[in-house]
């Protein structure tokens, strides 16, 4: 005669359970902070515009004279570049345990999803390397020559632009999406938007692609944060109907 099965209290005094806790969305609130903040320093990037100006035909002396007018709009960009610089590094974390947890074991697509965000924020912090030496600089011969002073204005309209190493993060979701981790859609926004990217990223046109990354990364992040249920409530994508 089989027994009746008894269900037990715990012990008095015994720790409750833990429940398993729902994944943190945290990393992909920092993506679109990255994204928004990466679209504020195209902005105020493009307002530093002396060098570009074409009434000043090159005149090195005349374009750091209007630098020193632009000292707020190169603040406004340096501190815009540096929040997508942090936030994306919190993001490239934050999608590689994402993806890390949901595709095979021996797959890459992590590693290369984390690198390509991750390197695009050193690019980025490089960007805005110069800023500490010319910011209060521009316009005062004494601190900088007006050639030098003129190259930092090249040197922040191009530099941080470079965000073509994200690209390769779209490509990588994907494939993330072609093994099931993430949605389809996701995936086919990130090998468009990836691959745009990553071709201008890789022309001498490699500026372009700050025009369209912080676009998609704006649209991903949106995904991981409202378009990924399944994955928050522990069901496989793949299951999807």
């Amino acid at each position: 005669m089989n027994a009746t099965p008894t269900l037990s209290a715990p012990p008095i005094g015994a720790p409750a359970p833990e429940r398993e806790a729902r994944p943190s969305r945290a990393w992909a609130w920092s993506g679109l902070i990255a994204g928004i903040a990466g679209l504020g320093s195209m902005v105020t990037s493009s307002m530093v515009d002396a060098v570009y100006d074409p009434d000043l035909d090159g005149d090195t002396a005349k374009i750091a004279d209007k630098l020193a007018d632009q000292v707020p709009q190169i603040i406004a960009f340096h501190t815009f570049a540096m929040i997508a610089a942090v936030a994306l590094i919190v993001f490239a974390a934050g999608a590689y345990r994402r993806l890390a947890g949901t595709v095979s074991a021996q797959s890459l697509t992590p590693l290369v999803a984390f690198s390509g965000i991750f390197g695009t924020a050193l690019v980025i912090v490089l960007g805005t390397g110069l800023t500490t030496e010319f910011v209060f600089a521009v316009g005062n011969q004494e601190m900088a020559s007006d050639e030098n002073s003129a190259f930092f204005a090249h040197w922040i309209g191009t530099i941080p632009w470079c965000w073509g190493l994200v690209g390769l993060s779209g490509i990588a979701l994907f494939v993330a999406a072609r093994q099931g981790a993430v949605p389809r859609w996701l995936g086919l926004v990130g090998v468009i938007g990836g691959g745009i990217t990553l071709l201008f990223g890789m022309s001498p046109l490699q500026y372009m692609a700050g025009m369209f990354a912080p676009l998609g990364l704006l649209v991903i992040s949106l995904g991981f944060l409202f378009g990924d249920k399944a994955y928050r409530a522990g069901v496989r994508v793949t299951d999807e109907a």
